[in-house]
């Protein structure tokens, strides 16, 4: 079972929720950071990317920034930029991108949920930027930013959301940069509170859509706190974290595209001869061509667009890893043929979210940065879950979600 509850969320008062809220912290650099916060004393960037507070050139990473953190978190509540709800609350948050909207219910996750997995992942994390967040999380006593999880689709749940949908929000706004509509609405009604706990407890797990280093952060900071109370009773706000869940059918995930540097050695043409190994490669000339359906790729290279389609046999329909595009991809023409084997760690290659378009590939190949790029079909949120379930771990860059989940609509105290 899923275990979940309400929170007395900080939040900023609706006149001021356009002003404080932000970006997430890892979709952006400092310097990013820095020109988007501007001169808006209230953005959240103070607290979330706190380096914009010193001279250009210091780390986001050194103690003094952490620190900063914590102040201004502090700050923005002596203000009332931000304020605690009186009492515990669910919240529905949406975002509306290119006509489609899906809907969150933001609660509260349990850390052992995450420890025993039953919130299941499908990425490895790194320790240096687990321990990053933990730090963050330690020094402000807060889940400052949301995590994404994805739950199986479910018809109460459904219902109760979209009755609140038809009221007028709490907030509603069309976010700068990325021009999607949010809104979110606050959960008041008991019965309504206790319909989504149970929901939720009927559940065998939960999903980690985007979020990975914090869930860890959060889940691991809480097992901390345990440690260090020896009145832990289990019922402590550190046991929680704050996750915005949605139901897996209603997002999307876009493709997650590779640029190269080099061919390897090969010329072109011997690289396409190569392809043919495993591929049926066809030329699509010069108009920009998108994959299909999956197993298909598509390749630019010297101006020219081409269709690479997995033979039969290349992969495997039983493995929920081995039939993945990215797996494919990586595998017989990353390695194989260009000896590029550790995607975290070479530096010949590069990877483009699905939102720049394949028109971005396009100008990174032929203003010369790049030798050639590929595109992915889109990961689906069932294989996903397949790998998950089936505890397994997907390769690395493999998933993109969009839209993002804007940070500072609402924060979660862990005390």
């Amino acid at each position: 079972m899923a275990i979940v509850k309400p929170f007395k969320g900080i939040r900023p008062p609706k006149n001021l929720v356009e002003q404080v809220e932000s970006r997430p912290y890892d979709v952006l650099d400092s310097e990013e950071a820095r020109v988007e916060a501007g001169d808006n004393e209230k953005s959240l960037y103070h607290i979330i990317k706190p380096e914009i507070d010193f001279p250009v050139g210091t780390s986001e990473y050194d103690p003094r920034v952490y620190e900063k953190a914590a102040e201004n978190f502090q700050k923005f509540q002596d203000k009332g930029w931000l304020v605690q709800d009186a009492r515990e609350h669910y919240y529905i948050y949406a975002q509306t991108m290119n006509g489609k909207t899906q809907y969150g219910l933001v609660v509260c996750a349990h850390t052992d949920d995450y420890m025993a997995g039953r919130i299941k992942k499908h990425e490895l994390t790194r320790r240096d930027k687990e321990e990053d967040r933990m730090k963050h999380v330690r020094v402000n006593n807060a889940n400052i930013e949301p995590v994404f999880f994805a739950y199986p689709d479910n018809k109460v749940l459904n219902e109760l959301i979209m009755r609140y949908a038809q009221t007028e929000p709490e907030y509603d706004f069309i976010a700068p940069i990325d021009g999607f509509r949010h809104q979110f609405w606050v959960i008041s009604d008991d019965k309504d509170m206790q319909t989504i706990t149970s929901e939720f407890a009927k559940m065998p797990s939960m999903y980690i859509a985007d979020g990975h280093h914090r869930s860890a952060a959060a889940a691991l900071v809480g097992a901390e706190k345990q440690k260090q109370n020896p009145n832990h009773k289990g019922d402590e706000e550190y046991n929680y974290f704050m996750a915005v869940c949605f139901q897996a059918s209603q997002l999307t995930i876009l493709d997650y595209n590779r640029v190269v540097k080099d061919l390897n050695g090969l010329s072109s043409d011997e690289f396409l001869a190569a392809l043919k190994k495993n591929f049926i490669v066809e030329d699509k000339g010069t108009e920009i061509y998108k994959p299909q359906q999956l197993h298909e790729f598509s390749l630019y290279l010297d101006q020219h667009w081409y269709s690479l389609k997995a033979k039969e046999g290349t992969y495997d329909n039983n493995d929920p890893i081995g039939v993945l595009d990215v797996d494919i991809s990586s595998r017989l023409i990353l390695d194989e043929i260009l000896n590029i084997g550790d995607l975290r760690s070479s530096q010949r290659i590069d990877f483009v979210g699905g939102l720049r378009g394949l028109g971005e590939l396009k100008r990174r190949v032929d203003s010369g940065e790049m030798r050639a790029a590929l595109a992915l079909y889109p990961v689906s949120m069932q294989q996903i879950m397949d790998i998950a379930d089936n505890g397994k771990i997907m390769p690395p860059k493999a998933t993109w979600f969009e839209p993002k989940l804007r940070s500072g609509l609402v924060i979660h105290k862990l005390s």
